[in-house]
């Protein structure tokens, strides 16, 4: 299966690639596009911030945008891959970890342009980077727990897809994306960190920019949860394997 996986990875980046004049350069145009928007709208016409604000900006948005789109895409894989599932059986996790490693491959890319910008600008590398791929693992773990389990349900309920979508767009603003906790009441601060992409956005703000460790306590938490998710999803989507081709006719 790993190798299907790989293979499947490789095609899926390779035609997405093919569809466009400049292939593979739309993966980092793309996101550079989106944020100069976020910055052009509120760094300049709404004059939030103020200095260090782009950075500030940019790492939330290219945190959350590898979250919203490996949410968005692989929720709907299984889904998605039923022309190929009518054909051949094919293992029904493949599909949803395909669509989490072709995001994580381009999510990549546009991280290393991130850290190079953030060292261009004066933020240099300190010991605290030494938990950032902490970071990134639990992300991932979280990432992987809500789309398996997203991947797994919608075949059986494709309005949720539609839900997800209204749900990520409110997580969006929730996620601290344009403010710190610090800019909230202090009743409403404890709310917010029940948002797991919350607290990840604020930790990677304080390695990246500010060289401090993450909450370690609240990192367990995320990791723990999101283990658990994913476990959860996984033995559900390998328990119907052989409904799934049924429930999308």
């Amino acid at each position: 299966m790993i190798d299907l996986i790989l293979y499947k990875t490789y095609a899926d980046l390779r035609a997405e690639a093919a569809k466009t004049y400049i292939n593979y350069l739309w993966w980092v145009i793309d996101p550079i596009l989106s944020m100069l928007v976020f910055y052009l709208v509120f760094g300049l016409l709404f004059q939030r911030g103020g200095e260090g604000f782009v950075a500030f900006l940019l790492s939330g948005l290219v945190i959350w945008n590898w979250y919203r789109q490996s949410v968005a895409h692989a929720g709907g894989s299984i889904l998605n891959g039923k022309g190929l599932m009518n054909q051949v059986h094919v293992p029904k996790l493949v599909f949803p970890t395909v669509t989490l490693l072709t995001d994580l491959t381009k999510f990549a890319l546009v991280l290393v342009l991130l850290l190079v910008f953030l060292w261009i600008s004066g933020y240099p590398v300190n010991a605290s980077y030494l938990a950032l791929p902490v970071l990134l693992v639990v992300q991932l773990l979280l990432i992987a727990g809500l789309a398996f389990c997203l991947a797994g349900l919608v075949p059986f309920v494709p309005d949720l897809r539609f839900l997800v979508d209204h749900l990520l767009h409110l997580q969006f603003f929730c996620s601290g994306i344009f403010y710190s906790v610090k800019d909230l009441p202090a009743q409403y601060q404890g709310w917010f960190y029940l948002n797991p992409m919350a607290g990840l956005i604020e930790d990677y703000r304080g390695v990246l920019l500010h060289g401090t460790w993450p909450h370690w306590g609240r990192l367990g938490l995320i990791a723990l949860g999101s283990t658990v998710l994913l476990a959860v999803a996984i033995s559900f989507v390998h328990g119907r394997d052989r409904e799934y081709p049924r429930a999308i006719r």
